[in-house]
């Protein structure tokens, strides 16, 4: 991962951050798949770059690391609370977030809107991957996705289907792949990249849940020009949301709603006047994302009160 021994120091230049481990990173020429890794450090323990962020570094003299000096701004944060409660941030400068579901391990479409949702609130673009399409068939659950204008591709790693109509969606973008532990993210990235160059693991026999391998978000840089976050697999998922309002503008059919509730504050619960409730008793709302809606945002509460 590192290159030439550094006999002197550069000037600091702008850098992409392509993996950490604690306080060591990987860093390479932003715009260049073909570039060079190098190993990096932090310049103080108040820096805490991702994958995806961009900073400024300087290799360090008669050393092999580098430098980094500063974070540049972000666009965007993908986080979700810590332990204590504290915003955490997973990844920076995503442009699309492809949360892939397969049959196996059972999927958890709670986890999927709640992907969604943090996409809307970051925000950035997002798509719906079902993979392992060669152990069984789209469920109907997804059909309400594309109806929201989601684009839902089914692929394959195995077969290799779908996975040129993957690269394409992702052409133009930092994406980022997320979802359950054992769905085949790195299967995907290692279809799109020709190569086994992330760890893949099976689903465990006796839970039928996925296993964790990939243990840290690395950014894989592909030469045909794409740049995807590998994320490692969840059991749970919950997006740093800072106020509850926030979580309807999460649920893109929500929001829009939302608009027409007789209150401005309505929390879409049992209010007078509110569209949303209306919306789901009609069924142009579908009362399963409705419920998630009120999943998370009881979720949010929860967490406000206990952090």
């Amino acid at each position: 991962m590192a290159g030439p021994r550094n006999t002197e120091t550069d000037a600091s230049r702008d850098m992409l951050v392509t993996a950490c481990f604690g306080r060591r990173f990987g860093l390479a020429a932003p715009g260049d798949p073909g570039a060079p890794e190098h190993q990096a450090r932090t310049r103080g323990k108040r820096l805490r770059p991702v994958a995806g962020d961009h900073v400024r570094a300087s290799p360090l003299a008669n050393e092999d690391d580098w430098l980094i000096e500063s974070l540049l701004p972000r666009d965007n944060e993908l986080a979700r609370p810590d332990s204590r409660g504290r915003r955490e941030v997973l990844a920076a400068n995503v442009s699309l977030m492809v949360v892939v579901v397969a049959p196996e391990p059972a999927p958890d479409f709670y986890i999927v809107d709640r992907y969604l949702a943090a996409a809307r609130l970051m925000p950035c673009e997002a798509a719906i991957v079902w993979s392992k399409s060669d152990l069984g068939d789209p469920p109907e659950a997804l059909e309400t996705y594309a109806a929201l204008d989601y684009p839902v591709l089914t692929c394959s790693a195995r077969s290799g289907d779908s996975i040129e109509a993957l690269a394409s969606l992702l052409q133009g973008h930092t994406g980022i792949l997320v979802g359950q532990s054992g769905v085949g993210k790195s299967s995907l990235i290692n279809a799109l990249t020709g190569d086994a160059r992330q760890r893949i693991g099976a689903v465990s026999e006796g839970s039928r849940e996925g296993r964790h391998t990939t243990v840290t978000a690395a950014l894989i840089r592909i030469e045909t020009g794409l740049a995807v976050i590998d994320s490692p697999g969840v059991r749970d998922y919950a997006p740093s949301i800072e106020s509850l309002r926030d979580v309807s503008s999460g649920f893109v059919e929500i929001a829009n709603y939302a608009e027409h509730c007789r209150f401005a504050d309505c929390q879409h619960r049992s209010e007078p006047g509110c569209a949303v409730k209306t919306a789901v008793e009609s069924g142009a709302i579908d009362p399963r994302r409705y419920d998630s809606y009120r999943r998370l945002r009881q979720l949010t509460e929860q967490l406000r009160r206990d952090w």
